[in-house]
């Protein structure tokens, strides 16, 4: 076969390399499903942690089940002190950094790192659910001059994350809706994340090494930053009623609208919906229901983009929604984070379940065979 024969499929678009029984996904309709559940019923009736069992082990827990998993978890909320130290050292670096950081660090901290079997990296995925919140909001109170916090036993993981951020325990609404957001974004197929976990491990290296490679790829922009970009466009334009000219001057711009289209989904992002009606609500709670007009404005001005496939994704109202819980926005991507590591861990498992080393080709389209010239004789 020639070169002129063979297809580059750039950035690998379109492109299956294995099968997953876990995670549906239809971007013409837009359905997102986990192990065949819709992502409107988890959304509507589950809890982070029963979804979190549920993709990690493929069916729904009972209750004795969910309490030793929900048990599982909170036994993992403390982090060793020696992390804790390299989080005070790194104090004023970036929170994508501290946690790539801390999180590789805490490999060297777990009795079973070099022990590859399943229920080993199952067992250090539930730990690792646990301890990436910890750092996120371990580092954040360090860098405000503040000790860290552990959360009472009580409460959830959502409500946990939350208490150690702000050493309060956060209203119900509030603390369902961040478990909203952590199940809308705990799992979502092969994104850029995700499969650089599976390159990772089909190396045959740890789960920490996969979740930090993970969690370095999460922190480039155009991964893992949409939510954060959406809040500063928010703010740029500051008003409802400069919503349709601020997007009209994009577009002639060719320039993208934060917060829509996605790689996969051509209709509506499906777990859009769901934070776009926890936002509208907690933005009242807050008293800014200013933000609400305004995402709503950019909503509809983006209207007539629907039918070439430019449709909300679920990042458009993350932001919003992380502001008006305090929180500042270079904590929106570490978030997004804390939520996907039992996505990351299923990954790595399935992954594991016939490794196979990740080694695509690139067509090669540089010069011809050259001679080898001394160089006292270049010119």
């Amino acid at each position: 076969m020639s070169d002129d024969d063979v297809r580059v499929y750039r950035g690998l678009k379109g492109v299956h390399f294995d099968r997953s029984p876990t995670t549906h996904i239809n971007g013409r309709t837009g359905e997102l499903r986990y192990w065949g559940y819709s992502i409107h019923d988890l959304a509507e009736h589950s809890s982070f942690e029963e979804t979190a069992y549920l993709l990690l082990h493929g069916e729904l827990p009972t209750e004795g089940q969910l309490a030793t998993f929900d048990a599982e978890l909170k036994a993992a909320r403390t982090l060793p002190e020696p992390v804790v130290d390299i989080i005070r050292t790194l104090k004023n670096a970036h929170p994508m950094e501290v946690l790539r950081t801390a999180a590789s660090a805490l490999g060297a901290f777990d009795a079973e790192l070099d022990d590859r079997s399943p229920a080993a990296v199952l067992r250090k995925g539930i730990r690792l659910t646990s301890q990436v919140p910890a750092i996120v909001a371990a580092h954040h109170r360090i860098r405000e001059g503040l000790e860290p916090v552990s959360a009472p036993r009580e409460l959830s993981h959502a409500a946990a994350f939350l208490y150690q951020l702000k050493d309060e325990v956060p209203s119900a609404d509030a603390a369902r809706l961040m478990d909203l957001d952590f199940i809308l974004h705990a799992e979502h197929g092969s994104n850029a994340s995700s499969f650089t976990a599976r390159v990772v491990t089909g190396t045959d290296a740890n789960l920490h090494a996969a979740v930090t490679a993970a969690i370095a790829a999460l922190s480039g922009p155009a991964h893992g930053g949409a939510a954060e970009d959406v809040m500063k466009m928010a703010r740029e334009i500051g008003e409802p009623e400069k919503a349709a000219a601020y997007i009209k001057a994009k577009r002639k711009n060719r320039e993208p609208i934060m917060g829509f289209g996605h790689r996969v989904y051509r209709a509506e992002d499906p777990r859009a919906r769901h934070l776009r009606d926890g936002m509208k609500r907690l933005s009242e709670e807050m008293g800014e229901p200013h933000w609400n007009a305004i995402l709503q404005a950019v909503e509809d001005a983006m209207q007539p983009y629907a039918r070439l496939g430019v449709n909300v994704n679920v990042d458009f109202y993350s932001g919003v929604i992380y502001h008006l819980h305090g929180i500042p926005q270079d904590l929106f991507v570490p978030i997004f984070a804390v939520g996907r590591v039992p996505g990351w861990t299923l990954q790595v498992l399935q992954q594991m379940e016939s490794n196979i080393l990740i080694r695509p080709l690139l067509l090669y389209n540089g010069p011809e065979l050259r001679s080898y010239t001394p160089i006292d004789e270049r010119s």
